[in-house]
């Protein structure tokens, strides 16, 4: 069979030939370079993979897809082919596996490791997720971090714990008079079992009839080609016109988060080869629009509903679409994905595709500072909550105290309160606690004329930390 390139529509290639014919899985066990690991973790494992034949078919069918791809890129950079392996057990080759510590792809990049090595991460695509950016930022990675400590296993450690931890692993070790090999290290039960496990997928591909497995069998030629785009154009069309399933094109080109192609930001689509011809002939015929959504910037900070009328569709669409939850406001200069009119069909600048992000404030009230001193007899932290109609947890947090104290006589009190609308700076006030009233006591509360927004309220409250990749 010959197939044409797209890319290079001058060059044939022969699907027919015999180096086309190699068992590509050949080529991964010709090109491990890897010290082996042999112990007790690694033969749990390997009866680990065994026992569910049905999960290794399904994870190395579905790895055909890019196996070929990664192993060229791994061989351009004379790298061992063990770590074309990785994304078995790092994602089960899958490109749209997202973790619990909010990795994500194929070779599940955090959020901040994905930043440090270009891929880009927006309102419009996550190219975590991109097959081909993925695979370029891993075997960076992977470079980087053999690199640093001259050792593949250290560096895949660190690809999985963070080089950071592993470095101080390492110091550790050192200035207590130990080893510092990855055997010697204090790891983390996940990152200890990682090697193991990948050790255990390395036999299993060199000898899978000892494990009573069978691998299917995948040619040497690559599974797609990269198709280019000039113009934006809806994923369920550019499925369509290559005669594909949407399911199956997603496959190859998982990166995008709405159900638009920007080609400014996306210049290429990945697809089977007999694929990616009919698209490029039927891309060539068609005739109408190709794309229905386009990028709108809010001029202002708005709700939901003011924004889906300046733009011409219903509140429950834009929500939707744009997965603004309820009680939001969508705040100045974040961009939503809005249906093109008359108006607005120009496709997206490669600025908005490259940096496009989505805001979001709580739609409340702004809150007004009140504050009093407690009187004579002081006051109760519930008397205070009754009087103001709040709950007494948030008189309590305002003040740092509990729930069921007292505050001293002429003891400062805060409470915060919803502005009133129209009203620039509030009023003073008078407020007689219970006691003082009784007393003929009168008590001056001083209204703060500053706003103050929720977040604000109280003392804050420990940020959650991610797992760290890099320090």
């Amino acid at each position: 069979m010959i197939a044409i390139d797209p890319l290079s529509p001058t060059e044939r290639l022969d699907l027919g030939a015999p180096s086309a014919q190699t068992d590509l899985w050949e080529r991964v066990r010709q090109g491990t370079a890897m010290p082996d690991l042999d112990n007790e973790r690694v033969r749990k494992w390997e009866q680990w993979y065994a026992s569910k034949p049905d999960y290794v078919q399904r994870m190395t069918e579905r790895g055909g897809r890019y196996l070929f791809h990664i192993i060229e890129e791994v061989n351009k950079r004379g790298l061992p082919t063990e770590l074309a392996l990785l994304p078995f057990i790092e994602s089960a080759f899958n490109p749209q596996a997202m973790s619990s510590a909010k990795a994500s792809g194929m070779w599940q990049f955090v959020p901040a490791t994905g930043r440090d090595f270009s891929l880009r991460q927006n309102v419009f695509r996550d190219d975590r997720r991109d097959v081909l950016a993925s695979t370029r930022a891993a075997l960076d990675y992977l470079q980087t971090l053999h690199g640093m400590f001259d050792d593949w296993q250290l560096a895949l450690a660190a690809y999985n714990w963070g080089q950071g931890n592993v470095q101080r692993a390492i110091n550790n070790n050192r200035k207590a008079g130990r080893a510092t090999d990855y055997d010697s290290l204090r790891l983390p039960d996940e990152t200890r079992n990682y090697l193991p496990k990948l050790q255990a997928v390395k036999n299993l591909v060199l000898r899978p009839e000892a494990f009573g497995l069978a691998l299917p069998p995948l040619q040497n030629h690559p599974y797609f080609v990269s198709v280019g785009l000039e113009r934006d154009i809806d994923l369920d069309l550019a499925a369509r016109l290559a005669g594909l399933p949407l399911d199956e094109f997603k496959q190859l080109n998982p990166q995008m988060n709405k159900p638009v192609i920007l080609a400014a930001g996306t210049p290429q689509v990945l697809l089977p080869y007999d694929n990616a011809n009919r698209f490029v002939r039927a891309l060539g015929q068609h005739r109408g629009s190709l794309a229905s959504w386009t990028a709108w910037v809010a001029p202002k900070t708005v709700k939901p509903a003011e924004a889906a009328r300046m733009v011409g569709m219903s509140e429950a669409q834009l929500r939707s679409i744009n997965n603004i939850p309820r009680g939001m406001l969508v705040k100045a200069g974040s961009t939503l994905l809005v249906p093109r009119s008359e108006h607005r069909a120009d496709d997206v600048s490669e600025h908005i595709a490259d940096h496009a992000m989505l805001s979001l404030a709580p739609d409340r009230p702004p809150l007004r500072r009140v504050s009093f001193k407690a009187g004579k007899k002081g006051d109760s932290v519930a008397a205070v909550a009754r009087r103001y109609r709040v709950s007494p947890a948030m008189v309590a947090r305002w003040n740092d105290t509990r729930a069921g104290a007292r505050f001293k006589p002429g003891q400062s009190v805060v409470v915060m309160l919803a502005s009133k609308p129209g009203k620039a700076r509030p009023a003073l006030t008078r407020v007689a606690s219970k006691a003082s009233a009784k007393s003929g006591a009168k008590v001056r509360a001083k209204v703060s004329a500053k706003v103050a927004t929720p977040k604000r309220m109280g003392k804050p409250t420990a940020t959650a930390r991610s797992r760290a990749t890099n320090n």
